[in-house]
């Protein structure tokens, strides 16, 4: 697969809080030819919550914003393939939930969106912002050592989906007694578990 891109993914609390939800939501993710490069699953505190949405200090829906984000789990994802950015933010739909349960019923949002605030998910909307909104939540990824000693290797004959880590692994460097918990997300799609983070609630 040829320049690949990665953007930040995250499941917002309302997701997390039915697991069902999360691991359509995931499924999805898969089924869209992304790889999961990273994965992680954390409780923000207000201080992250503030540092991730600064860019909206001072918005009527700020406040509301930050206190959601802190009511439960999220999950974060740095997902890549082609056009990850604007593939990510198309199948998320747009924020506004209620216009997008009409416009696009198919989407993330227009399927599980409550709210424009629990609208189920983020998606970054540059590689400028992704490259910051990564490192807020995985500051030991290097966007550009990734691409440079693993990213060009990353195509479907040379990665699967690890259970434990919840992310894809080169074939490579798997270790032969953690066989049992890699699968093929493509075809067995059902074992899959796990899930993710969005801005103007966004």
């Amino acid at each position: 697969m040829k320049n690949l891109e990665v953007t930040l993914a995250i499941l917002k609390p309302d997701v997390l809080s039915h697991p069902i939800i999360a691991q359509c939501i995931k499924n999805t993710i898969l089924r869209n030819n992304f790889f999961i490069v990273r994965s992680q699953t954390v409780i923000l505190t207000k201080q992250k919550v503030e540092e991730f949405y600064r860019d909206h200090k001072g918005k009527f829906f700020h406040n509301r914003l930050v206190t959601f984000m802190q009511s439960g789990p999220v999950s974060a994802h740095v997902l890549a393939r082609q056009d990850a950015i604007s593939h990510w933010r198309k199948i998320m739909g747009p924020t506004k939930v209620f216009r997008t349960i009409f416009k696009e019923p198919n989407s993330i949002r227009g399927q599980y969106g409550l709210t424009d605030t629990r609208n189920c998910a983020h998606g970054s909307d540059s590689p400028i912002s992704a490259a910051k909104e990564i490192q807020i939540f995985f500051p030991d990824f290097s966007i550009d050592e990734w691409y440079r000693s693993k990213g060009h290797l990353f195509t479907r004959d040379n990665v699967v989906f690890d259970e434990q880590s919840q992310a894809h692994v080169l074939l490579k460097d798997i270790n032969s007694s953690r066989v049992q918990y890699i699968t093929n997300p493509i075809t067995n799609i059902g074992n899959v578990k796990g899930f993710s983070f969005n801005k103007e609630d966004s």
